[in-house]
């Protein structure tokens, strides 16, 4: 295996090789950092990488290796999105608006460590994590390595160029409204949206008010499922024997809904690339065996914007007030905040006390149905700087209008999944959907095994890799 393979072997299939001694961890560290040092320069999808830090930690996983441990990710390197904290390291949310660096891991990174992952440095994301595009006036524009002109979308902007270019096998993403749904769409990568509280957010627990999740972004389901085994609250529902168990079986025949509809009261790009991959879906799963019907979900009239928007603001204006330098923030951020702060506690208190009853009228289509596949996005990503000289309420209009088919999922809580799903007329990534039952992660893993092992995507490469 040459380097480039190896550097996009993959999470599970790297710790299978360091197990063996096929690899040294050390080496395959330093062919990250190698990489990041050549190709980041353009990319710009890390904030700071911890190179010093990084090698100590490769050597010492090499002497535990070496002495017989066995960890799941013992060696592995991994990459960590920049609204979640590595003690010692700045947290900077995209932002000069900071304060200092937290001297406590957040628990997902714990586990992590505890997995024996080392961690490679933090990754760039929107200011405050607000938009599907990756680029803030503190640190500048993170560009798609399949066309350097796009943005690899965002929140989980600089995670996704990162995994995408082969400058880490994994990485951390967080998801409000699409943040890791949208960057691995339009990045060519599968990523993950566990079901809420699926993996710990402390000390940001109940982040924008309870529409915020961590997950995985990665080359193969495999890494996904093994990143869930390793991070997830062992103490709820979970598949029996584990997320990668359940990846590696295939699934029994499915009941499969194709729906293309767009949220009530949302505008959409009509992208007819975008629509006919899941139709083209639907008809490789029905060679697979599985029954697969056009039927679209039953959004409430308020879905998105009665129970999405809401805490999305509010969530934006609780972040920024807790920050030490807010005058520093961008105007764009100041007028989202702004926003966020009409919404009073009472308000958001009966949105969220209603969130069961608009849950339940979503999940009537899985009273019929196992999964329900929709577009990844409804178009491909923005150029760099298309909405540099916007206000807030113009940019959220126009993004919206790119990315509708993910964020009430973030209200309801269930699990949900992007599928690459070949490339646009542009040499762009496409997607679909999976989206599930709550707490049933599993079934999604395993249809999405079943649909990279008949449609594989991870030999993909994009230009800049």
């Amino acid at each position: 295996m040459d380097n480039i393979e190896l550097a996009f072997a993959g999470a599970a299939e790297q710790a299978r090789m360091l197990a063996a001694g096929e690899i040294t961890a050390p080496a395959l560290t330093e062919l990250y950092l190698d990489r990041i040092d050549r190709l980041d320069p353009e990319l710009r999808a890390y904030r700071v990488v911890f190179a010093d830090s990084a090698r100590m930690e490769a050597e010492v996983a090499q002497h535990r290796l070496d002495a017989g441990e066995r960890l799941p990710l013992l060696g592995v390197p991994i990459a960590i999105k920049d609204d979640v904290d590595v003690a010692g390291a700045t947290t900077t949310y995209g932002s000069n608006a900071h304060g200092p660096a937290p001297t406590k891991d957040s628990e997902v990174v714990r586990l992590l460590r505890e997995a024996g992952a080392v961690i490679l440095g933090k990754t760039a994301v929107p200011e405050m994590m607000i938009w599907p595009f990756t680029e803030t006036v503190a640190f500048g524009a993170t560009h798609n390595p399949w066309d350097l002109a796009r943005t690899p979308g965002g929140s989980s902007g600089g995670s996704a160029a990162a995994v995408a270019a082969g400058l880490a096998p994994m990485a951390l993403g967080s998801d409000g409204a699409g943040s890791i749904r949208i960057p691995s769409t339009w990045c060519g990568l599968y990523g993950i949206k566990p079901q809420r509280d699926r993996v710990p957010l402390a000390p940001h627990d109940d982040a924008w008010c309870g529409l915020s999740v961590y997950g995985p972004l990665a080359h193969t389901v495999e890494d996904a499922a093994l990143f869930l085994d390793v991070t997830c609250d062992k103490a709820m529902p979970g598949p029996q024997g584990g997320f990668v168990r359940a990846a590696s079986r295939p699934p029994n025949r499915l009941r499969i809904a194709l729906s293309t509809k767009v949220p009530p009261m949302l505008t959409a790009y009509r992208d007819a690339e975008q629509r006919a991959a899941v139709h083209q879906a639907g008809a490789v799963l029905r060679e697979l065996g599985h029954d697969v019907v056009v039927r679209d979900i039953d959004y409430p009239q308020t879905a998105v914007y009665g129970h999405v928007l809401p805490r999305y603001f509010r969530g934006i204006y609780d972040d920024v007030r807790m920050l030490p330098h807010p005058e520093r923030l961008d105007s764009r951020t100041r007028g989202m905040a702004a926003i966020g702060r009409l919404f009073s506690d009472t308000r958001i208190a009966k949105i969220r006390a209603a969130e069961a009853e608009v849950a339940a009228h979503m999940l009537t289509i899985f009273d019929d149905f196992d999964v329900v596949i929709t577009p990844g996005a409804a178009t491909g990503p923005s150029r760099v700087g298309a909405y540099r000289k916007r206000g807030a309420v113009s940019t959220l209009a126009l993004v919206a209008a790119r990315t509708p088919y993910q964020a009430a999922f973030n209200a309801t809580g269930q699990p949900a999944a992007v599928v690459p799903w070949g490339l646009d007329r542009h040499g762009l990534p496409l997607s679909i959907q999976l989206v599930g039952r709550p707490y049933d992660e599993a079934t999604l893993l395993s249809l999405s095994a079943e649909i990279e092992a008949d449609h594989p995507w991870a030999d993909r490469r994009p230009p800049v890799s």
